[in-house]
């Protein structure tokens, strides 16, 4: 975990100044006003044991946080047992063109996540794990963004539980918006038959895929984070 925090330090520089190029807003020859920046939505799975996993997710944030730019979006989001709604997400910002505002932002940001976390790990996990919901509402905030670059991060094991009541069973749209997920921890059952990983992770790329998402991709090593853009 040091090594990783020490990469990450290390990368922060190189992503913040390389990043700034990309930024703002251009207008087009009819007028149309043009967002250049990117908007990045963080889903964090908060049940069953996978909420063990909270700290590996504080390191991502930390990773985001420096790679932001003037004009960027993030939000953090939780998965529950139903997850289509504005109130799983527990923080959320533009970032400001001036320095020290940004700064301030980031650190509002941090603190907001890092009570999430302090407070997830006195509570028990939640039942159910709804994924899809999680996705379409945050799908439902990148586009409101009109930013060009739009990109879903799944920080979970992919196990998708719902109760009898929630229905996700139907098409949904995540047109030009990239996936990646994040910490994909195997199972015990996926131990004993390494096929349903495998399986779990091919379902959701063909879904995700089918539903018009940019591109997929499964990002274990939190030490090369920087392959998520």
């Amino acid at each position: 975990m040091k090594q990783a925090v020490k990469f990450l330090i290390i990368l922060f520089a190189a992503v913040t100044v390389g990043a700034c190029s990309d930024s703002g807003t251009s207008t087009s020859p009819s007028g149309e006003k043009r967002n250049y920046n990117r908007a990045v939505y963080m889903i964090v799975d908060t049940s069953g044991t996978y909420s063990q996993e909270l700290d590996k997710a504080q390191i991502v944030l930390s990773f985001l946080l420096g790679a932001m730019n003037p004009g960027d979006t993030l939000a953090v989001a939780r998965v529950k047992s139903r997850s289509f709604s504005e109130k799983d997400i527990v923080a959320k910002a533009t970032f400001a063109d001036v320095p020290s505002r940004m700064h301030a932002q980031k650190r509002g940001f941090r603190d907001q996540v890092d009570r999430f976390v302090k407070q997830t790990k006195k509570t028990r996990g939640s039942a159910h794990t709804d994924i899809t919901g999680a996705i379409i509402q945050a799908a439902e905030f990148l586009n409101e963004t009109g930013s060009r670059r739009m990109t879903v991060l799944i920080f979970s094991d992919m196990q998708e539980e719902l109760d009898k009541k929630t229905v996700r069973s139907f098409p949904i749209q995540l047109t030009d918006i990239s996936i990646v997920a994040l910490n994909v921890t195997k199972l015990n059952t996926d131990n004993i038959d390494p096929r349903r990983y495998l399986g779990r992770l091919e379902s959701w790329r063909d879904r995700v895929l089918k539903a018009g998402a940019k591109d997929w991709k499964v990002v274990n090593d939190l030490e090369h984070l920087e392959r998520m853009f």
